[in-house]
């Protein structure tokens, strides 16, 4: 069963890996889920970004996470099936997420100075 913790200062580097997709980024420790997917070009599904209004839950069948708030907006059952909100979810081990809706985002144009 996937585990979570409360966030403590980390300077490790764990592996996400994007399914269906089979994309794998890096995910430091100090970084959301999210963020780590963001800095590598990828979009996950989001909106507050502060884990209250759900839109990025996935599911997590492989790994571990943690949160720096005590409860964000998942219930434990939902917890207990693997359930996590990347936007407020850093990784405490290697994580899979089914993230069917992220998608690759072109670099920003530097010609737009």
């Amino acid at each position: 069963m996937p585990g979570s913790s409360v966030v403590e200062p980390d300077d490790r580097v764990f592996a996400l890996r994007l399914d269906p997709q089979g994309w794998t980024v890096e995910a430091p420790a100090a970084l959301t889920l999210a963020e780590a997917a963001a800095f590598a070009g990828i979009e996950l599904p989001t909106s507050c970004r502060n884990g209250t209004c759900r839109a990025c839950l996935c599911r997590m069948p492989q790994g571990s996470v943690r949160y720096a708030i005590p409860w964000p907006g998942v219930s434990l059952d939902e917890k207990r099936e693997g359930w996590v909100l990347p936007c407020v979810a850093y990784p405490a081990a290697d994580v899979v997420l089914t993230v069917p809706r992220a998608r690759r985002v072109p670099p920003p144009d530097d010609n737009t100075r």
